[in-house]
């Protein structure tokens, strides 16, 4: 079994039993990016020099007791949309090409903090718009089940680099499913916390009310670990829940008896794919005969859900993108002839198509006559769907359904059409709306080989059955797997 084959914690295990460093596992992690990324491209930025320095002094720390927790020496990637105090912050964006915070955000410190060594930071959709990781000014990322695919995005080059084996765990950030949705095309563990659990801090905002930051991993006991180590009261960020739990790890249980699980009929009936809708409903089958009860309700409000996140994300985002106008920091065109001049040449040479279309979508929501008639009316949708599900948490302790209508679709197909792209997370959005809790898992595979990912949703703040539930699913699931295998 090489270094790259164990899971983060039982990488931390070996290391902190001096059956090998994280030297080693930083090296390793060094020699796998010198195969794959070429091909793959996760990353925008990783230093080999400045890691293999970082992991030496934690190594020093860990051999003086100083860090002894469960992620210490472990290689970890950062989004490219997380503040990291010296080192590159782009976006995946022209306009932020040359930005180097002088901060690092809370997630980070969080991380360094427990021992993890950044690998570097990972490609992603410019300003985290877009679903497949095309959009980015770096250079498309590759799925790594099958290159001619996309990874899903907005934190597609977090999920393929922990599938590659370019780090152990990752960090990405979900609005309407950016965790999530390249989790399940890449065939990992991604779970996106309710909002408020993790600090926003330090978080390009994209659309505020909706960003989160949440893990990438290979396994479940991974994920509940990262998230451990991630969340935290903040008041810098003032959506931070101060009374929130943030015990995870001791959900790692297999226990669903008794436990009431709702799989909204809403999402199973036209655009769901054959493969995907067989392998989810597969994977409610073994919660059920785990000791889950599981049946089928109606939801309602799915159908609304993409009109209501596009018009508030576009909007915020419209609001938030504002900033970057070339006097502060960031790209400045280099000819202009006055200052609105600068402006307008900076931001048209600065982001890509798909930035300045929702941002043109943002600026018109938001534009008088029109506030009331669209953005109001989202938010007012919004409450809906968050009600909506606060009913169902009434009966069910969590609700079960696809991550996505399809498994990866091919490089190209998604760009050529933007409405096709954006209904592509219709069953992650709402989510992201209601400020709740979700996780991906993998469930299986369609005809091509590529991964199916089982969401699991909870309501706010109760991740520890989230994790209970995809825990005990991953361990059953395993067994069934063996047992077939062995028959």
């Amino acid at each position: 079994m090489g270094i790259l084959d164990y899971t983060a914690v039982e990488l931390s295990e070996q290391i902190r039993t001096g059956k090998c460093t994280a030297i080693d596992a930083m090296e390793a992690v060094f020699e796998r990016i010198g195969e794959k990324e070429e091909e793959y491209h996760c990353y925008i930025t990783a230093d080999r020099e400045s890691a293999l320095k970082k992991a030496a002094a934690v190594q020093r720390k860990i051999e003086a007791g100083e860090l002894t927790g469960p992620l210490a020496g472990v290689p970890v990637a950062v989004k490219d949309n997380l503040c990291t105090k010296g080192v590159l912050t782009s976006c995946a964006s022209r306009i932020l090409s040359n930005f180097v915070p002088a901060y690092s955000a809370t997630a980070v410190e969080n991380l360094e903090k427990a021992g993890a060594v950044m690998v570097g930071k990972t490609n992603m959709d410019e300003f985290a718009m877009g679903s497949t990781t095309e959009t980015s000014y770096y250079g498309v990322t590759r799925n790594p089940v099958n290159p001619e695919h996309v990874p899903g995005g907005s934190s597609g080059g977090s999920a393929a680099a922990v599938a590659l084996g370019e780090c152990f765990v990752a960090l990405g950030s979900d609005t309407g499913g950016s965790v999530r949705q390249p989790a399940s095309y890449c065939g990992v563990v991604g779970l996106k916390p309710t909002y408020g659990m993790v600090s926003r801090y330090g978080l390009v905002a994209y659309g505020s009310s909706l960003d989160q930051i949440g893990p990438l991993t290979k396994n479940v006991t991974d994920a509940a670990y990262l998230l451990e180590a991630i969340a935290s009261y903040d008041e810098k960020d003032s959506t931070s829940e101060p009374s929130a739990e943030r015990d995870f790890t001791s959900a790692l249980t297999e226990d669903v008896k008794g436990m009431r699980i709702g799989i909204p009929k809403d999402y199973f009936g036209e655009g769901l794919d054959a493969e995907v809708k067989a392998a989810v409903l597969a994977g409610a089958e073994v919660l059920k005969k785990a000791g889950a009860m599981v049946e089928e309700f109606d939801l309602g409000m799915v159908e609304y859900a993409i009109p209501a996140y596009y018009t508030i994300a576009t909007a915020e985002a419209s609001s938030n993108l504002e900033r970057f106008d070339g006097i502060k920091y960031g790209y400045r065109t280099e000819q202009f002839e006055g200052l609105h001049n600068m402006y307008k040449k900076t931001r048209s040479e600065g982001f890509g198509e798909e930035v300045k279309r929702r941002i043109m979508l943002g600026s018109f929501v938001l534009s008088s006559g029109y506030y009331d008639a669209y953005y109001l009316k989202a938010l007012r949708t919004k409450a809906l769907i968050k009600k909506a599900f606060d009913e169902a948490f009434e009966k069910y302790d969590l609700i079960l359904g696809p991550v996505a209508p399809s498994t990866a679709p091919k490089l190209g197909e998604s760009l050529s059409d933007p409405l096709k792209m954006y209904l592509g997370d219709i069953y992650t959005i709402s989510v992201n709306l209601a400020g709740l809790p979700g996780i991906s898992v993998p469930c299986g595979k369609d005809g091509n080989g590529l991964p199916v990912g089982l969401q699991l949703i909870g309501d706010c703040f109760e991740e520890k059955k989230l994790i209970r539930a995809a825990y005990t699913y991953e361990k059953a699931s395993a067994k069934l797997k063996e047992a077939t295998e062995i028959s």
